[in-house]
């Protein structure tokens, strides 16, 4: 089964914890929807930005959560 997983990062690109836990992704558009759900949490809750990877290969990021 193909994963989609996010990495949760400070600006100079140490990981933290997320302050949601995220779930399993089965396709890109679930973890992308999921992240527009719970963007403002992970940010207050210290990750800065993020990068989204598909068992294990960088599809893209880090994308900064601030974004507007």
């Amino acid at each position: 089964m193909v994963a989609w997983t996010w990495r949760f990062e400070k600006s100079d690109g140490t990981e933290v914890q997320p302050a949601v836990e995220p779930e399993e992704f089965t396709t890109q558009g679930d973890a992308e929807s999921w992240i527009g759900e719970h963007w403002k949490a992970l940010l207050d809750g210290g990750a800065d930005q993020v990068t989204l990877s598909e068992d294990g290969t960088k599809i893209y990021g880090p994308m900064p959560l601030n974004a507007e």
